[in-house]
């Protein structure tokens, strides 16, 4: 079964960005560092052609993973959802009913999320529980550093900042 990973347009151009800087800029510049370190010699104890080498086994690697990413890449526009009942895309208002602390959180794509900002993948262990509620819902939530109770005090769709400036 082929695993979907949606996410916006911002989240695969972001993607195609990666894959081209890695292509065209990081591992020609790795491949003519292993060149020059086959210069020196003896590769037993050559480090830059060792750390060279670990550096494109690196870049290969998340080349690989950005593959599959985006050839799983599903793109949704997240103003064309319905918003009534949280879904990908969602604004999000909670109080955390035990510290009675407002938090806003925006749920996106696994590549889009930013915590530090409110961006939240929507496989995290928190939108796969609000996923579906709606506004004035109360639920218990189980999360990483324990269970958490909160009321869900708005959802609605805005267009979703994905940088900080």
């Amino acid at each position: 079964m082929k695993r979907v990973e949606p996410m916006t347009l911002f989240g695969y151009n972001k993607l195609q960005a990666e894959v081209k800087d890695l292509k065209e800029v990081k591992r020609p510049g790795v491949v003519k560092a292993i060149e020059e370190a086959l210069e020196h010699g003896d590769l037993k104890e050559n480090s830059e052609y060792h750390a060279a080498k670990e550096q494109q086994r690196h870049i290969d690697g998340r080349l690989a993973d950005l593959a599959e990413i985006i050839g799983n890449a599903q793109i949704v526009d997240p103003s064309e959802l319905e918003h009534a009942k949280i879904s990908f895309g969602s604004t999000v208002v909670l109080m955390d009913l035990d510290t009675d602390e407002e938090i806003t959180y925006v749920i996106v794509g696994g590549c889009e999320s930013n915590p530090d900002i409110g961006l939240i993948s929507f496989a995290s262990p928190l939108a796969k529980q609000l996923l579906g509620r709606e506004e004035g819902d109360d639920f218990k939530a189980k999360l990483p550093n324990g269970e958490r109770e909160f009321e869900i005090l708005e959802v609605k769709y805005q267009e979703i900042v994905f940088e900080c400036n």
